[in-house]
């Protein structure tokens, strides 16, 4: 019965991660068939850009309300309602005759990543225990790494495959079989309320989804993602107003989950635990600096060394390669050795992102994506020893009823991460084209590599803290 039960298990687990991959892909996949999309649509700028931004903006607003809707009703139901609404988002983004359908679909497309993201880890929480958890937590985090960073790469194939005519089309349609395969494998595998393999799955309660708190999260989060995601498509600096009032927005969240007197949307207490607290930091950190260097590499090669689509993806798949070996070592060593882990991770980041940046300025020219190949793999590496490690130990303490709220905080911090990062390398490299592309990329790369370092820094003093308690 025991076996029966982890077969079970192992089953609903790659169910899970083959949501988790179709949802990654979608952040890069899409960068290599803009110039498609381009001609194709005859797009302007503006319209490429919240192609890309449109996704990224409503994933990140519906982790934290989807991930407490699991908590609170069932997470195979919501899993499945965001898998069928990301199967329907695709196809439409894949038929779309013209732009405003495209960018309408994308944006529901997030919707429906931010719809299920959450519910994976929630049920990674509550179906493994001890070594067992970081392992499949180690699963997640290759399958994050993998199907970032191997979006390029899968991107190009198909445009390449298919024709620039055609070819962006099928970078959305491939999810459509995908996703058509995965409803009826979920409602068979994944644990419903109150299954015996996982008792502590929600039972169907149905307390208040604090809808205040919704809104609050919701506005604050929106206003503090625009002014970078469009950075460079909203003139003026007007913009960066939002700043300051998404954090007035969001301590008004804060002062309103003290006072609710129900069960809130975010359990503030969490962050009293320095794992869980430092756990969020390290993956805002770390998620600024890691998605820079595809937005920038692939820039480098695309514009800068006019490689084709697919060529730039394979430039890059040497850290998908790291970050996918190296992300079931973490897992399996995580229980043992905790935020070691993550710290000899982030080392190997840096040495491996520094050795990339040497390698362009001693092979400047087309040979460039092969010089960088043994760097981005060993980076890719230390990625690995870091996103899933982290993920198992920010979530440790976290009660297995609010598994779901509590990683779609954690992941909102990674969107947020993301699109802070991608502004502030995109800025630096933009700024510095006029002194050439490699110059460009080598500067953006040092913005990529201050966030990995203040990560780094916040790993060390958990270290410290933990010695010395």
């Amino acid at each position: 019965m025991k076996a029966s039960g982890f077969d079970t298990r192992r089953r609903a687990l790659a169910v899970c991660l083959v949501a988790a991959f179709m949802s990654g892909l979608d952040v890069s996949i899409v960068n290599v068939a803009l110039p498609s999309i381009s001609e194709g649509l005859r797009a302007s700028e503006d319209e490429l850009q919240w192609t890309v931004s449109g996704y990224a903006l409503t994933f990140g607003l519906l982790l934290v309300p989807a991930g407490r809707l699991g908590d609170a009703r069932s997470r195979r139901a919501i899993y499945m309602w965001g898998v069928a609404l990301f199967t329907l988002s695709s196809a439409v983004c894949g038929l779309a005759g013209n732009m405003p359908v495209l960018i309408a679909a994308r944006l529901v497309q997030g919707m429906a990543a931010g719809m299920m993201n959450p519910q994976v880890s929630g049920l990674i929480q509550q179906m493994f225990q001890g070594s067992e958890r970081g392992r499949a937590f180690g699963a997640l985090g290759a399958t994050i790494g993998v199907s970032t960073a191997a979006g390029p790469l899968i991107g190009g194939a198909l445009v390449t495959a298919f024709g620039p005519e055609h070819g962006w089309r099928w970078v959305f349609l491939v999810n459509v079989p995908i996703g058509v395969a995965l409803l009826p494998l979920a409602r068979r595998v994944l644990p419903a309320p109150g299954r015996a393999e996982a008792p502590d799955v929600p039972t169907g309660r149905r307390e208040s989804m604090d809808p205040v708190g919704v809104l609050l999260l919701g506005v604050g989060v929106a206003a503090l993602l625009l002014p970078f995601i469009q950075q460079h498509q909203w003139e003026g600096e007007a913009k960066w107003l939002l700043i300051p009032a998404a954090l007035v927005v969001l301590a008004g969240f804060v002062a309103w989950e003290r006072i609710y007197r129900r069960e809130p949307l975010v359990d503030l207490a969490l962050f009293r635990k320095r794992s869980y607290s430092l756990g969020s930091a390290i993956a805002l950190l770390y998620f600024a600096g890691f998605t820079g260097i595809f937005f920038t590499f692939t820039l480098y090669l695309q514009s800068g060394l006019h490689y084709s689509a697919l060529m730039a993806g394979l430039s890059i798949t040497p850290f998908a390669l790291g970050s996918a070996s190296a992300s079931v070592v973490g897992g399996r060593l995580v229980s043992r050795a905790g935020r070691r882990v993550v710290a000899a991770g982030l080392i190997t980041v840096i040495v491996g992102l520094s050795a990339t940046m040497a390698a362009t300025w001693l092979v400047p020219g087309q040979g460039v994506g092969l010089a960088t190949a043994l760097p981005l793999l060993v980076a890719g590496m230390g990625s690995g020893l870091v996103i899933s490690p982290n993920q198992a130990i920010a979530l440790s303490e976290v009660p297995s009823a609010g598994g779901g709220s509590a990683a779609g905080v954690l992941q909102t911090g990674q969107r947020l991460g993301s699109a802070i990062g991608i502004a502030a390398a995109g800025s630096t490299f933009f700024g510095s084209v006029a002194q050439g592309w490699p110059t460009a990329f080598r500067h953006g790369l040092m913005v990529v590599l201050l966030c990995v370092f203040v990560a780094l820094v916040a790993a060390v003093y958990d270290l410290v803290r933990t010695h010395f308690s």
